[in-house]
């Protein structure tokens, strides 16, 4: 029974199974569930494939986008060079040095605190609060931490492992000669850009304009040669710094000028500065005396008192003038120093003597009018030109009376460079051709073209005749050297201190020319305010800039291979 019960059901349910088989709605169901698993396959797929192509197409676009710049770094990551500077006859004064600078990207430093604290303990004179504030403004992406590292300092940096502190590749101006040249040469600031001197004429030539695009790489650039001769360059700022110490005396310069070509060899105002770090002493070695500084030159204006007398035809030679008793001019007195005779002196006499009074009395057949044409003629009256963009206009009087010419003829009232004077100097001793000096190499023959006569052959005659009996027999005696004989003009010219002229401070100088026979060489030489002399408590301009050309000529005339001659001089008896 139970059996057949079972037999039974089963049979129902069998039956039942078929009749729902045979159902219109169960036949479509597989179709529909492989349909649904194919759109399913598809949407997927385009899913994945819509994703690897956002990544390609995003990939594909850094690929080709230009690099980012961060701050102030330009995408141009070429070194901004600088030629070299050498000599004239090729020694190093100035070069590139490769170097690195620390910077820091704010935006990205986790811990200021631990930043400054770890950068600090390396670098002790960083201004911990000013690196911390700049540290601290997220807003900037890029700023300085520390310019110009050397090697030892970025291997430390690197130790500290600072993910926010990068360096830059950078170029440090080193001068090997230090302070030897620095007011030739001058120096750079910290992105390489001149600020003084020579480097900052080479870029008023237009270098600047070439590091602007780029193309002041070093293979680019040859190097620049001036006409500076380190040897001699050495000698000069080696007696310049002597001057200072020897005489006590504030300050001190020379140069040395070829007077045929208006070279400069070599030029030294002290105090200077160390161009390889011009901060380190402060602003007062930067005012270069030599070409920015204007002094009352003193009795060495007397030569071209002189000379303009002479070459005007209103003195010869043989005139004389009585200097016996002082002049008086609208209240000022013109007196004589103690050593000057008191009579009838002739011309050179009156140039041996350094008479302001014959000078007066010559100037007065001059007149103000002609004296103040040959002035101007000799380069004193206008701005010197020169590479050096340190260059002073002299100074003079706004209106010219009469006791200005006078003062004037002997010095005073008149205030020009020490070069200047040097430069018409030369003039007067080389035939009577102003040549403008220049810090470049240049030839005799490209000098004549530019050349421009002020006086008359005749007149430079006499000037070296005048100059070589001074230094013989006259305040230049103290500045002679055996076998190179030298000749010039000495002037000790008062200070003028608050409106008056001192008794105890004076500005000395020397413009002296040699071989005096044949002059090569023109050397100026200034002692300012000095407080004692040569083995003397006297400190007249012979006993202070007259050595110090000695000093010079003994040292350098054999460099500049200058044949010395021991044979007897002759000089003229006037």
């Amino acid at each position: 029974m139970s059996v057949i019960s079972f037999s039974l059901r089963k049979s129902g349910r069998m039956k039942t199974l078929a009749a729902t088989a045979r159902a219109p709605w169960a036949r479509q169901k597989a179709p529909g569930s492989v349909k649904q698993a194919k759109s399913r396959v598809i949407v997927l797929t385009a899913c994945f494939i819509a994703a690897y192509g956002a990544m390609v197409a995003r990939l594909s676009y850094y690929g080709l986008t230009p690099p980012e710049v961060t701050a102030s770094i330009p995408a141009n990551t070429a070194i901004a060079a600088r030629p070299d500077i050498t000599d004239r006859n090729g020694e190093l004064l100035a070069t590139d040095v490769h170097t690195v600078s620390m910077f820091a990207e704010p935006y990205r430093i986790v811990d200021v605190d631990e930043t400054v604290e770890k950068i600090g303990s390396l670098f002790h004179d960083l201004d911990r609060k000013a690196l911390y504030a700049k540290l601290s403004d997220r807003r900037q992406k890029f700023i300085w931490v520390r310019r110009q590292l050397t090697p030892k300092q970025q291997s430390d940096v690197l130790k500290l492992g600072m993910p926010a502190i990068g360096f830059r590749p950078e170029v440090k101006r080193f001068y090997p000669d230090g302070r030897v040249a620095a007011h030739v040469l001058g120096y750079v600031d910290i992105d390489n850009r001149g600020v003084a001197g020579m480097e900052k004429y080479l870029d008023m030539q237009g270098l600047s304009d070439l590091k602007s695009v780029g193309l002041t790489t070093e293979a680019a650039l040859q190097p620049i040669r001036l006409s500076i001769d380190i040897r001699v360059q050495n000698i000069v700022h080696d007696v310049v710094e002597h001057a200072i110490t020897e005489y006590k005396s504030k300050a001190a310069g020379a140069a040395v000028i070829d007077i045929h070509t208006g070279e400069v060899l070599a030029l030294a105002s002290a105090p200077d500065f160390d161009p390889n770090d011009p901060q380190a002493d402060g602003g007062e070695g930067w005012l270069n005396r030599m070409t920015n500084g204007t002094f009352e030159m003193g009795s060495t204006f007397k030569t071209f008192s002189m000379a303009m007398a002479l070459d005007s035809g209103a003195a010869k030679l043989s005139d004389t003038f009585d200097a016996s008793a002082p002049l008086h001019y609208g209240g000022f007195t013109i007196h004589d120093d103690n050593e000057v005779p008191r009579r009838w002196l002739t011309v050179p006499e009156v140039f041996r003597y350094s008479s302001n009074i014959g000078t007066a009395k010559m100037m007065d057949r001059v007149g103000m009018d002609n004296q103040k044409a040959y002035l101007t003629r000799f380069g004193l009256l206008t701005r010197m030109q020169t590479e050096l963009p340190e260059v002073k206009t002299p100074s003079q009087p706004k209106v010219w009376k009469k006791i200005n010419s006078i003062t004037i003829s002997f010095g005073h009232g008149v205030a020009t460079t020490p070069l200047q004077t040097a430069v018409a100097g030369a003039a007067l001793v080389n035939g009577g051709e102003l040549i403008e000096p220049t810090f470049l190499p240049r030839t005799a023959s490209a000098a004549e073209q530019t050349a421009t006569r002020i006086v008359k052959p005749g007149t430079s005659d006499t000037i070296r005749a005048l100059f070589k009996l001074n230094g013989e027999q006259g305040s230049g005696k103290s500045a002679d050297v055996a076998g190179f004989h030298v000749g010039g003009k000495t002037g000790t010219a008062n200070k003028v201190i608050n409106g008056k002229y001192s008794h105890k401070l004076s500005f000395n100088a020397y413009l002296a020319a040699f071989p005096i026979d044949h002059p090569q060489y023109v050397i100026l030489s200034f002692c300012d305010e000095p407080l004692s002399g040569e083995h003397t408590t006297s400190t007249f301009a012979t006993n202070t800039a007259a050595p110090m050309v000695k000093q010079i000529v003994a040292r350098a005339a054999p460099m500049l291979n200058v044949v010395p001659d021991f044979a007897p001089t002759m000089v003229a008896d006037y």
